[in-house]
Parts: structure tokens; C-alpha cells; sequence
């Protein structure tokens, strides 16, 4: 199957599920569609990264064409839904995707409403409830599948981990910006399980799992689904300073206003004297941070050798996913597709 139809598929499968639960929440009460309106919205972008790594996970250790691994593949991004959606509250993001994150949404209809109180707490809670919305219909979304239930309590144990290591690594990356006491090792943890686990290494595993993989096919995936998860992930942190915001949805430089503690920041102050690392530290999560501040922070990311050695880290670890994926015993099929999804991983983009 071609990247484009995967993905049209996985959009089907995500637009008929949300389609089965609007009558059920809109039975409740009527003022749930906004609710709906915003999932809508959020569903509508996104690189469907996770259900294509899922079903080429199950591809890879044998599995056929059946329509129900596209619908179990496709409840990754829900989860992913309800990880942007509660991370954007935690960051106080303004955008996602080119759009108002899903708590600025809310607090827009609060204020346009004239409702009394306070917009943000609103905001915020409506937020926090669609957010765990998501998550409860990640689960149901794959449980719902067409696939046996074999199968699916073969893959549940790795669906069940997912959940639980990206809200791990969303709480060990608000500590990290939290303590100011961050290192390139312990950044690299927060990579590990708020983003590289659960957006390519575990959907391979749950896809694989699902076909019957044996524990050598498994450990083969992990070899190649690690690094190449790290490396994506320092390849959007990258992005997040030096990209294009037609590219990341988001403003220019928004990850410094945010004080995002990456491994790209972590990289900068090692090897910052303390007068320029007093500078970072200073400008590095200022909300208020304008253009002549996003642009003195590039330049000490760069002129400090922080871009360059994360550059290269971004090259090894692809250089390893790419090695242990010719190595993987996979079908050529997967191994061809896997190849080119590890360019689109961490692809130099805006």
C-alpha cells in the first residue's frame, strides 16, 4: 500500500469512528459539539506517522491486508491527540497546526460568549477533558477493530505501554524545564519516552505483535525503531527554533518562548562560556520573547556549535535506525517502506 492511501485510509477510519460517537455525546447534551468541533479540527492535520509505523510493523512480521489493522493502527492517533492536546495546556501553546490549540479554542468561546468568570481556567479544563476524551477512545477505537481477538490481546499489553510511557515522558519533560538542572542525558531521556517510544518504536511493536511476531522480529524493531525515534525527535526540536512556520503550525521560535529544555538547548549550554549561557538562560522560556530575542538565541545555538553537534546526533542515530532496518529479518515490502518513512522522519524541512 502507498503512503497517500494509508493515509487516506487511516483518515476514514478516524473520520467513521468520530462519526459513531457524535450521536452518543451529542445525546447527552447538545452543548458537547464544540467538543466535537475541536477533535474535528485537531483530526484534520498530522502526519499519520504512528499508524503508518504500526501497520508496517504488522506488514514487516507477515501480516495481510486486512482492513482491521488499518482501524486498530488508526487509534494511535487519538492517543496522539490527547498528548497534543494536554501538552499544548502544560506549554500554553497558542497554535497547533496552523490553528489555536484546542485550550485557546475554548477560552476564544468563553470570551465571545460573554460567559462571567474567567476564560483561561475554562479553556483549560475543556481542554484537559477532550484530552482524556481521546484517550479513553484510543482504547476503544482498537478494541472496536475488525481484527480477532487473538490478535488484539496479543497487541494490548503494547497499546497499554504506549499510554503509559508518553505521560511518563510528559511529566519527566515539565521537571526537566521545571529543576534548570537539565543535561544532554537527561534530555535525551525525556526524547526516549515522550516522543521516540511511542511514535515509532512501540506503533512497530503493536503492528507486529498484532501479525504474530516472533521475539527476534520484536528485538530487530526496537534496533531500528529507537534511534530512529530520537532522531526524529531531535529533528522537530530543531524545527521548533530554526523552522519554517508554514512547515511546524507553530510561530516562529515558539519552543524558546516556551523554555522547552531540549537536547538541542542542553547541547548549546554545554558549550556555552557562563556569560552566554546566563544569556540563554534569561531569554530561554520568556513568554513575552520577540523576534530580536528568537534571533540573538539562533545565533548562540549556532555560533556555540549546539546546532552543528545536534545535527550530527540527528546523523548517527538515523545512520543506526538504517543499519538495523537492512538487518531486520521483514519483509522487502516493509523494509522498502520503512526505508523511506526513516527520511520522512528526519527530513531537513523550513
Amino acid at each position: 500500500m502507498s503512503t497517500r492511501l494509508l493515509r487516506k485510509e487511516v483518515d476514514e477510519a478516524l473520520l467513521a469512528f468520530v462519526d459513531r460517537q457524535r450521536p452518543g455525546l451529542l445525546a447527552i447534551s447538545d452543548e458537547l459539539g464544540p467538543m466535537l468541533s475541536a477533535l474535528d479540527a485537531l483530526l484534520a492535520g498530522g502526519k499519520r506517522l504512528r499508524p503508518a509505523f504500526c501497520y508496517w510493523g504488522w506488514r514487516g512480521a507477515g501480516g495481510d491486508a486486512s482492513p482491521g489493522i488499518v482501524t486498530a493502527a488508526a487509534s494511535l492517533e487519538l492517543l496522539q491527540a490527547s498528548a497534543l492536546i494536554h501538552d499544548d495546556v502544560m506549554d500554553s501553546s497558542d497554535t497547533r497546526r496552523g490553528q489555536p490549540s484546542t485550550h485557546r479554542r475554548f477560552e476564544a468561546m468563553h470570551r465571545e460568549r460573554g460567559w462571567p468568570g474567567a476564560a483561561v481556567p475554562f479553556g483549560t479544563g475543556a481542554a484537559i477533558l477532550l484530552g482524556d476524551l481521546c484517550l479513553a477512545w484510543s482504547g476503544e477505537m482498537y478494541e472496536a477493530s475488525a481484527l480477532d481477538a487473538g490478535r488484539l490481546s496479543r497487541g494490548r499489553a503494547f497499546h497499554d505501554l504506549m499510554r503509559t510511557e508518553v505521560m511518563a515522558g510528559q511529566y519527566l519533560d515539565m521537571l526537566e524545564g521545571t529543576r534548570d538542572t537539565g543535561t544532554v542525558e537527561t534530555a535525551l531521556r525525556v526524547v526516549e519516552y515522550k516522543s521516540a517510544k511511542y511514535t515509532i518504536e512501540r506503533p512497530l511493536h503493536l503492528g507486529a505483535a498484532l501479525a504474530g511476531a516472533s521475539p527476534e522480529v520484536i528485538e530487530a524493531l526496537s534496533a531500528y525503531g529507537r534511534p530512529l525515534g530520537i532522531a526524529f525527535q531531535l529533528r522537530d526540536d530543531v524545527l521548533g527554533v530554526f523552522g519554517d512556520p508554514a512547515e511546524t503550525g507553530k510561530p516562529a521560535g515558539d519552543d524558546l518562548r516556551e523554555g522547552k529544555r531540549t537536547v538541542l538547548v542542553a547541547l548549546t549550554l554545554d558549550r556555552a562560556d557562563d556569560a552566554t549561557a546566563a544569556v540563554v538562560r534569561r531569554l530561554l522560556g520568556d513568554p513575552a520573547l520577540d523576534g530580536t530575542g528568537v534571533a540573538e538565541l539562533r545565533t548562540i545555538i549556532e555560533e556555540t556549535g549546539g546546532l552543528a553537534a545536534c545535527e550530527a546526533m540527528i546523523d548517527r542515530y538515523a545512520a543506526e535506525a538504517g543499519a538495523a532496518l537492512d538487518a531486520a529479518p521483514l519483509t522487502g515490502e516493509a523494509r522498502e517502506a520503512l526505508g523511506e518513512l526513516t527520511i520522512a522522519a528526519t527530513a531537513r524541512r523550513g
